[in-house]
């Protein structure tokens, strides 16, 4: 196993040097950063604005459509070039929300223990036998399907699995020579955390926010499937929504939409086990 006991060039030049190792997470990275650079560029890519409404209504894949056109004559292309930001946007904001959030607790009870550890792991115990995504569904319902409050809800959720693996951690870093030496040289507990500590323990929450990531774009694409999501957003999961009336007559605009949503979080899968198996070797095939 790698110990990066700094967060330094030299640990995240080692660290790349694992991953490149593995070909499929490498190849899925690539696959991420073209997708980034499409929701980067979508204005200037895409074909069609991506609310335009033409005439060619259910418009099966063709020259001026490579990908269709739905039932308002919108074309899949572009909104699928466009439903890149809504993605990147959830996964991204609610895996670090979750991430951050996890790494707070998990810290605080790892590294004080007693009492306040045990009450905040009943509480992380208590959010994982919890069916989120119900919750989810019942609080959008609830509340509203603004976008901003659906990445909110899901990052709020998805804390404990980040908290239980930084606690653990901290349980064993903070029994380290470096931190004994830290803590007899006098440096505060607030610096021992934020220096030492969290450094070079949120490596495995990395490689799981990954995996929330890809978890976060299904949950997305779940909510809007059961029509609790703003539509006049353009997403991914929206756009499955909208065409699933018209599966049999026009393939296309369920079709292309959700491969674009397979593809991310198979790749997002990928990279998460790729990291995992540069902290923890055993997990090679």
């Amino acid at each position: 196993m790698i110990s990066l006991k700094k967060s330094s060039l030299k640990g995240l030049l080692t660290f790349w040097g694992e991953f490149k190792r593995q070909q499929m997470p490498t190849l899925c990275l690539g696959v991420i950063l073209f997708i980034l650079f499409i929701a980067i560029v979508a204005p200037f890519i895409s074909p069609y604005d991506p609310y335009y409404m033409s005439e060619d209504l259910l418009s099966p894949p063709n020259f001026r459509h490579p990908f269709g056109t739905d039932q308002y004559g919108r074309d899949i292309l572009s909104r699928a070039i466009w439903g890149t930001r809504i993605a990147i946007i959830v996964a991204v904001g609610s895996a670090g929300l979750s991430a951050l959030i996890g790494i707070f607790l998990g810290s605080i009870a790892g590294y004080y223990g007693g009492l306040l550890d045990d009450l905040l792991t009943r509480l992380i115990d208590f959010f994982l036998i919890i069916p989120t995504f119900f919750l989810m569904v019942l609080i959008v319902a609830l509340f509203g399907s603004n976008i901003s409050f659906v990445i909110l809800i899901i990052g709020l959720t998805s804390w404990p699995s980040n908290a239980r693996i930084m606690r653990a951690q901290v349980l064993s870093l903070k029994e380290r020579p470096y931190i004994d030496a830290a803590k007899v040289a006098g440096v505060n507990t607030f610096r021992i955390l934020f220096s030492h500590i969290i450094p070079n323990g949120a490596y495995p929450v990395i490689a799981n926010s990954t995996l929330q990531m890809a978890n976060a774009i299904l949950i997305e694409g779940g909510l809007a499937f059961l029509g609790l999501e703003d539509p006049h957003i353009v997403s991914w999961g929206n756009m499955i929504q909208a065409a699933r009336a018209y599966l049999v007559i026009a393939w296309w605009a369920i079709f292309f939409p959700g491969v674009a949503m397979l593809i991310m979080v198979f790749a997002l899968n990928m990279i998460g086990n790729g990291i995992s198996v540069v902290f923890n070797p055993s997990l090679r095939r």
